[in-house]
């Protein structure tokens, strides 16, 4: 017996595709020996972004490239440099943070395309390996998870605030088995962070002096060769779920009950975002296509 009404089934559409000119045909990187079992890859797809003109912007994480798709659907790289860059979020003053694997939170500034560093470690330790990101709507903090290679052997990854006007960071969990992707309710009161390896959404109650008070699990998920990756938050506190191994994005009210089960082609789903339509776009890595629902 279900203890829930069954989501309803839709399919997401097919959009657009990284072109063959932008792929690295045949291409081992580095970063698949440890992330894709050695795999030959193109190219990997995260982070999806729109900015205030409606150019959709996305990273290619093991050949350091972010990709820029402009209204009309062109591609182009508007940066290439020495990083594994994961998690993108847009500034309401116009500038992207990067969360990158290697050199953990970077801005890109969008006119002069130059990529500076804004927090490299805490306490002279480095991070393990940033991977999501987001930006409160104020604009004066970023939170961040530090995934690396956490897991159920080893729940050691973090999650951090940090503050874009003081420089202050605070470490608000450092027990999570793979934080992923990040969403904060309309009203910033909760973090919601995926833990992939756990295959779990946990809920962080933020606290005003920095901390988090009475962690939980808000969703428990199930199957998949993963698990929850990137988040968003839709109308009414619904969340979003990006599912890698089900190939799909899971739909939550604001109970945790859920709704739907937007389906695309391929097992990797890695994130999403939403348009300035409000239309639903997915990144599915392992093809480097893109789906709009």
């Amino acid at each position: 017996m279900s203890l829930y009404p069954i989501p309803k089934v839709v399919h997401a559409e097919h959009w657009l595709s990284v072109p063959s000119g932008l792929r690295k045909a045949d291409s081992i990187p580095q970063w698949s020996h440890a992330n894709r079992g050695g795999q030959a890859l193109g190219c990997f797809l995260e982070g999806p972004v729109f900015d205030d003109t409606g150019h959709l912007w996305l990273t290619d994480i093991p050949y350091g490239r972010i990709f820029r798709v402009t209204p009309e659907g062109v591609w182009e790289v508007m940066v290439e440099y020495d990083g594994w860059p994961n998690g993108l979020a847009v500034h309401p003053e116009g500038r992207i943070y990067i969360a990158d694997y290697r050199h953990g939170i970077l801005a890109l500034d969008t006119e002069t395309l130059a990529i500076s560093p804004v927090v490299e470690g805490r306490h002279s330790e480095h991070f393990r390996g940033c991977n999501d990101l987001i930006v409160n709507q104020a604009g004066t903090h970023l939170y961040f998870t530090d995934q690396g290679q956490s897991g159920m052997h080893m729940p050691n990854g973090r999650v951090y605030r940090y503050g874009l006007l003081d420089g202050r960071l605070d470490l608000l969990i450092e027990t999570g088995p793979s934080p992923n992707g990040l969403m904060l309710n309309e009203s910033e009161s909760i973090l919601y962070v995926a833990m992939t390896r756990a295959n779990a959404i946990w809920r962080l109650p933020l606290m005003n002096d920095g901390t988090v008070s009475k962690a939980g699990v808000f969703i428990q998920l199930s199957g998949g060769l993963g698990g929850p990756d990137g988040m968003e938050r839709g109308p009414d506190d619904t969340v979003h779920v990006a599912h890698v191994g089900n190939g799909c994005v899971w739909s939550f009210d604001r109970s945790g009950i859920p709704t739907h089960r937007v389906m695309c082609a391929g097992e990797h789903v890695t994130n999403l975002t939403f348009s300035p339509e409000g239309r639903m776009v997915i990144t599915e890595s392992g093809s480097g296509h893109i789906y709009r629902y």
